[in-house]
C-alpha cells in the first residue's frame, strides 16, 4: 500500500543547514550509504552539518543496486543501534539506500548529488542483477523521509547527468498518460496526471538553459526549475499514479535493452528512456508528437536511434530484447495489446524519422 505522504524536501546551495533541524526527530545514529564519487565530492559540504550527529559509518554502495548488495551491508549493521539511513548520490546509490534502510526497519533520508533520476523523492528501488541486467521493482510503503538538494553539487556535476534525468522524466508524462488512456481513474490518479503536465511543457522550455548552466557549473533559474521538475514532480506522479499506470513502453523498451551485454554499463537510464519515448509515440501512431520528442531531444543532445549507440537492429539480434520489454511489469496496464512485431516495426520507424 502506497503512503498518503510525499517526501519532504529542500532545496538550494544551503540545503544542508536544515539537516539538524529536520533530521533530529529521527535520532543520532546515522548509516551513509552513498557512490564513491559522490561521497568525494559532497562530504567536505555535508559532514560540517552532521557534526551533531554520530556518524555509525560510510558505505560505498558498489556500481549497481542488488539484492546481495543490500542484504550484505544489512547483515553487516543490523545491530549497530542505528537511527535513520542516509543515502547520497545518483539513483543507483539511493536505491541501494532505499533498499537496505527497508530490510533495516529505518527511515531513510536522501541526498542526490545529481539530477538523473527521481529515486531520491520514489517509493521503489530499481533492482537489477550484480550483472546489470534488469530484475524486478522493489516497492515501499513511504517515500524518503526527507531529500536534501544542494543545487550548487548538482550544477557542478557532469551535465550528461541531468541531460539523462530529462530524458526519464519527460517519458512520465507520455507513460502515465498511456497507460491511463480509458481506464477508471481515482482522484489520486487525475492529481498525478495534471502533476505529470510540469514534465512537459515547463521541462521542454527550461531544458537546453538548464544543460548550458550546468556545464559552466552556474545555478540559475532555469536549472533550479529543472533539478525540481527531475528529483520532485516526478516522485510525486509516482506516488500518487495507481502503481500499474507508473510505466509504459518506453521504460519497458529500456529494460529489455538491458538484455543485451554491456548496454547496461555503456548508455545512461534517462537517455535509452528519452529515446525509446519517439518508440512509444510511434507504437501508438503519433508521428507528429514523436517528431516534436526526436528536435527536443536532439538539442539537448540525447541520442534518438540505435544506430548512432552502434546497435545493429535485426529482429533476430532482438528476439530477447522484444520479449522482455513486451512481458515487463511497465506493459501490465496500457490501452491495448502491444505485440513483439509492433514494438519492433515502431523501432526501425524511429531510425528513420
Amino acid at each position: 500500500m502506497k503512503s498518503d505522504f510525499f517526501c519532504g524536501y529542500t532545496i538550494g546551495d544551503d540545503a544542508f543547514k536544515k539537516i539538524y533541524e529536520v533530521c533530529s526527530p529521527l535520532g543520532k545514529n546515522v548509516l551513509i550509504i552513498g557512490g564513491e564519487t559522490a561521497l568525494s565530492k559532497s562530504l567536505q559540504y555535508l559532514l560540517p552539518d552532521m557534526e551533531k550527529f554520530n556518524i555509525i559509518d560510510t558505505v560505498i554502495y558498489g556500481k549497481e543496486c542488488y539484492e546481495e548488495r543490500a542484504n550484505e551491508i544489512f547483515t553487516k549493521y543490523k545491530d549497530k543501534n542505528i537511527d535513520f539511513v542516509m543515502g547520497v548520490g545518483g539513483g543507483k546509490a539511493l536505491d541501494t539506500a532505499k533498499f537496505t534502510a527497508d530490510l533495516l526497519g529505518k527511515t531513510v533520508v536522501t541526498v542526490p548529488t545529481i539530477a538523473s533520476t527521481c529515486a531520491a523523492s520514489s517509493a521503489l528501488s530499481v533492482v537489477y542483477t550484480e550483472n546489470h541486467i534488469f530484475s524486478k521493482f522493489r516497492y515501499y510503503e513511504k517515500p524518503a523521509y526527507h531529500c536534501f538538494i544542494n543545487t550548487k553539487i548538482i550544477a557542478d556535476a557532469p551535465d550528461r547527468y541531468l541531460r539523462a534525468g530529462i530524458g526519464d522524466t519527460a517519458a512520465k508524462y507520455y507513460e502515465v498518460n498511456f497507460s491511463a488512456r480509458g481506464m477508471e481513474k481515482s482522484y489520486r490518479d487525475n492529481m498525478a496526471l495534471s502533476i505529470s503536465e510540469m514534465c512537459n511543457k515547463p521541462l521542454f522550455e527550461d531544458s537546453k538553459k538548464a544543460i548550458t548552466d550546468c556545464k559552466n557549473g552556474v545555478v540559475s533559474r532555469e536549472l533550479e526549475n529543472v533539478i525540481r521538475i527531475i528529483l520532485i514532480s516526478t516522485g510525486m506522479v509516482s506516488m500518487l499514479i495507481n502503481s500499474k499506470f507508473n510505466g509504459a513502453v518506453a521504460h519497458a523498451l529500456f529494460y529489455g535493452l538491458t538484455e543485451i551485454e554491456g548496454f547496461e554499463e555503456n548508455f545512461l537510464h534517462g537517455d535509452v528512456v528519452g529515446y525509446a519515448i519517439i518508440v512509444q509515440l510511434l507504437v501508438d501512431g503519433n508521428c507528429k508528437e514523436a517528431k516534436k520528442v526526436k528536435k527536443f531531444l536532439q538539442e539537448i543532445g540525447i541520442e534518438t536511434t540505435l544506430k548512432e549507440r552502434n546497435l545493429e537492429i535485426r529482429k533476430e539480434n532482438f528476439e530477447k530484447v522484444l520479449e522482455s520489454a513486451i512481458s515487463d511489469p511497465d506493459m501490465e496496464v496500457i490501452p491495448y495489446e502491444i505485440t513483439k512485431d509492433m514494438l519492433f516495426e515502431a523501432i526501425l520507424q524511429a531510425e528513420k524519422l
